[in-house]
C-alpha cells in the first residue's frame, strides 16, 4: 500500500474510524503543512484547501472495501493499526493535529484555514458567510491577478496534479491550451476529460488542438538531446508549416484571454515540441508579448 494512503487511514483511525469529508480534507491539509514535503498537495477549491489526489485515493480504498463512504463522510472498515506503520515524526504530527484541531467542527476548521492560509480560500463559496470583512479582504489580496499579456508553456512531468493546477492559478492563467497529439495519460488527472474538468473547477478554461502535437510513435527511441533536436527540426518543417491556421487561432486566444498556457508532458522545455510551437506563435505578425515557460 502507498505510504500516503496509510496516512489517510491513520488519520481516520485517530478519529474513531470516521471523519466528515470536509474535516478530513482540512485536517490532512494542516498535517501536510507540517511536513517538509507534504504527502499531498492542495488547490484552492470551493470549500477551501482540497486535494483531488487524496480524494482519488479515498475512493480507490472504498472500492477495495478498506473504507465505506456516505454522502458526507468516510468510514474505516479495516482494523489494522495503521498509526504504527508510520514514521515516528508523522505519527507524532498526526497526534498533534488531533490534539490541536480535533474538536473543531467543519465551520471552525474552514475558518481557521481561511484565516491562516488565505490563498487556499480564494475560490471558496463559503468564505463570505464565515469571515469578517477584514479577513475577506486578506483572502481577496491573496488572489493572483495580472493584466499583462503572456504566452506561457507548462509541462506536468514530475509534479502532482495539484502543483500543476497551482502553477496555473498563481500565474493567473485563464486558458489551458492542450497541444498533445494524444491527450491521454497514465498519471492521475492529466487525461483530457479529467484535466478539463479540474481546470474548470478553478475557473480555468480548457481547449485541445491535436493537430499541433507529435504522434507517440515518433517519440520512441529518443535518448539524447540530438535525437530530440532532429525530431523538432522535422516538426518545424512539417507540422508547424501545415498548422498555421491553428497557430493563428492560438494567437487570437492569447489576445482575447491575455494569459494562456500551452500544455504538454515534458518538464524539460528543450525536449518538448511546445517550445517550438510557442516560438512559431511569437514570430507571427503583431506578436509583441512575453513568452514564459513555467
Amino acid at each position: 500500500m502507498f505510504y500516503r494512503r496509510k496516512i489517510l487511514l491513520a488519520l481516520l483511525q485517530l478519529f474513531d474510524d470516521r471523519l466528515e469529508k470536509i474535516k478530513l480534507q482540512k485536517l490532512l491539509f494542516l498535517f501536510t503543512q507540517q511536513q517538509t514535503k507534504g504527502e499531498y498537495d492542495f488547490v484552492p477549491y470551493k470549500f477551501g484547501c482540497y486535494s483531488f489526489s487524496a480524494n482519488a485515493d479515498l475512493t480507490a480504498m472504498v472500492q477495495k472495501g478498506i473504507l465505506s463512504e456516505t454522502a458526507s463522510r468516510f468510514i474505516l472498515n479495516d482494523k489494522t493499526d495503521y498509526l504504527r506503520t508510520l514514521k515516528d515524526e508523522d505519527k507524532k504530527q498526526l497526534q498533534e493535529i488531533k490534539t490541536f484541531y480535533g474538536k473543531m467542527d467543519n465551520k471552525a476548521l474552514m475558518k481557521y484555514t481561511y484565516i491562516h492560509y488565505p490563498y487556499w480560500a480564494i475560490n471558496s463559496t463559503a468564505a463570505e458567510n464565515i469571515l469578517s470583512a477584514s479577513e475577506l479582504e486578506k483572502v481577496s489580496k491573496s488572489r493572483p491577478v495580472s493584466n499583462k499579456t503572456i504566452l506561457f508553456t507548462i509541462g506536468y512531468e514530475g509534479i502532482s496534479l495539484e502543483e500543476y493546477l497551482n502553477r496555473l492559478v498563481r500565474n493567473d492563467i485563464k486558458l489551458l491550451v492542450d497541444v498533445r497529439n494524444n491527450p491521454l495519460s497514465m498519471k492521475y488527472g492529466f487525461s483530457k476529460s479529467q484535466l478539463s474538468r479540474y481546470c474548470e473547477t478553478l475557473g480555468i478554461q480548457y481547449i485541445h488542438f491535436r493537430e499541433v502535437g507529435i504522434q507517440s510513435e515518433q517519440r520512441k527511441q529518443l535518448k539524447t538531446q540530438a535525437d530530440y533536436d532532429n525530431l523538432f527540426a522535422t516538426y518545424r518543417t512539417t507540422i508547424l508549416r501545415n498548422t498555421q491556421a491553428t497557430q493563428n487561432t492560438v494567437f487570437d486566444l492569447l489576445k482575447r484571454h491575455q494569459r494562456i498556457a500551452l500544455a504538454c508532458f515534458e518538464a524539460n522545455i528543450d525536449q518538448c515540441h511546445r517550445k517550438h510551437l510557442a516560438e512559431a506563435i511569437v514570430r507571427l505578425p503583431g506578436f509583441c508579448y512575453e513568452l514564459k515557460h513555467i
